[in-house]
């Protein structure tokens, strides 16, 4: 508020932008996780260790959807509608739980060598977690991520098939009805992530057609 010529003057707050800050380490806290999922999916690999510091990438992507709604309810003049913060806070958030909930799965089932081909499915889940990473610094100018949206959808369609192809071999006879369980477990658990990354970029395509 200034005073000119002995009238009151009122300004209004400037956009927070702060949040794209927030949304650019969110990102980046799940590109990690789903690095160190795919490290873990490794037979040979100390799953207990990957599950553990799985649990803490996890517990800082609390922290950054906590302060993106702490400072979204205080902020008087958001960058993009209150209700999409919201929703790209809680997607990003949804991603890293189902990465975390794959590794566990992995651990508390005490799983031995996985079927071959959920690594190609993480790798798809690693290559959609990068681009997300990458496109958040640009989130100021959303029209300009429309390549970004376009591939996630892509891979996440490549991603349905691997998945097929793995539910294919997880039920084709070779496995035992208890083992069948957990690989499905396993597997859902980490198409869900996929199917996240691809909520994530939808939401940021709505945002960019509201902006434009």
């Amino acid at each position: 508020m200034s005073t000119v010529g002995g009238h009151v003057r009122f300004s209004l707050s400037p956009r927070d932008n702060a949040f794209y800050e927030l949304f650019t380490a969110a990102a980046a806290n799940v590109r990690d996780g789903v690095q160190v999922l795919a490290e873990g999916l490794a037979v040979d690999a100390d799953r207990v260790a990957k599950a553990e510091r799985l649990s803490d990438i996890e517990h800082q992507g609390d922290e950054h959807t906590h302060t993106i709604i702490r400072r979204v309810n205080s902020t008087f003049v958001t960058p993009f509608d209150r209700e999409d913060i919201y929703r790209l806070a809680a997607g990003l958030d949804d991603v890293l739980d189902d990465i975390e909930a794959t590794m566990n799965f992995v651990v508390l089932y005490q799983v031995g060598e996985l079927p071959g081909e959920i690594g190609a499915l993480a790798d798809v889940v690693g290559r959609a977690a990068d681009l997300t990473a990458q496109a958040m610094p640009d989130l100021r100018n959303p029209e300009d991520l429309r390549e970004y949206w376009i591939e996630v959808n892509r891979l996440e369609n490549e991603g349905d098939r691997v998945y097929r192809r793995l539910l294919a071999d997880v039920f084709s006879g070779a496995y035992d009805a208890l083992t069948v369980h957990k690989f499905k477990d396993i597997i859902e658990t980490l198409e869900s992530a996929m199917d996240g990354l691809e909520t994530v970029a939808n939401i940021i395509e709505q945002i960019a057609l509201k902006e434009s």
